[in-house]
């Protein structure tokens, strides 16, 4: 035997209102109904499912309205039996919500079917998303390769190895200079990291005093570089982020003539 919370979940009250039910499940809710907790909520049912007929009703045609009232018009009025009124409205109400659910579930399933839709929709402009950038980066990366193969191959470009000093014994550079083109730049794979309040900066000698040619950006590992004309040697050494005027001497990590 069913408690009280499964009676009232169970939709058993429901399907006795529009008739349902089978004789035993008659008789069980006619059982429930003693229960002065029961019978208010299904009092409750019984209004709500005449609003939602009363709110659904449709008017009937014109032509069918003027039918109805001359037929009535020939017969004389007679009191239908007080059954025959709760029958009647019994099944008046068991269409209505028997519409009104049936409205119901179908609502619930269009829904339920465009938000399957609006997911997997959503799900393919994000992986549409995350293509188009991999493709982006895909593309550049193959930008950058060809743009440091035509620099480090031209026959006019100079190759200068760049080896770490005591200050920095495992550091490595490779820079590129053409002096036609006036181009420097430099592979700076090599190089160890710093913490985020140091930088690496190159400088160009000429006739003994630094020149500025750009700090050593981190996390890219080819990059261009300033050009100095008449430079006699270049020279990383360490900074502070975002580099400095006048280079740090004692912080010299490796430097290399050029020829």
């Amino acid at each position: 035997m069913m408690d009280k919370k499964e009676i009232l979940e169970s939709g058993l009250l429901e399907r006795y209102l529009i008739g349902e039910v089978s004789e035993t499940e008659q008789l069980q809710v006619e059982r429930y109904l003693q229960d002065s907790e029961i019978r208010k909520h299904y009092g409750q049912l019984e209004a709500d499912f005449e609003r939602m007929a009363m709110e659904n009703a449709v008017s009937p045609p014109p032509q069918v309205k003027e039918g109805l009232m001359d037929k009535v018009g020939s017969k004389t009025p007679q009191q239908p039996p007080i059954n025959a009124n709760r029958s009647a409205l019994k099944s008046y109400l068991a269409i209505a919500a028997a519409l009104a659910l049936l409205f119901g579930i179908s609502s619930f399933w269009m829904y339920t079917k465009l938000n399957g839709v609006e997911d997997q929709l959503e799900l393919v402009r994000s992986q549409n998303d995350i293509l188009s950038d991999e493709l982006e980066d895909l593309t550049k990366n193959y930008d950058d390769v060809i743009n440091t193969y035509e620099i480090t191959s031209n026959p006019k470009t100079e190759k200068l190895i760049m080896l770490g000093n005591q200050n920095s014994p495992q550091a490595t550079a490779v820079t590129y200079v053409n002096h036609t083109d006036k181009t420097v730049f430099i592979d700076a794979e090599g190089l160890p990291k710093l913490s985020e309040e140091h930088d690496y900066q190159l400088w160009a000698d000429v006739e003994g005093e630094m020149i500025d040619m750009g700090v050593i950006a981190k996390g890219e590992n080819f990059l261009a570089m300033n050009y100095i004309d008449h430079a006699e040697s270049y020279n990383i050494t360490i900074e502070p982020a975002g580099g400095s005027d006048h280079p740090t001497v004692e912080r010299l990590i490796t430097n290399v003539y050029l020829q």
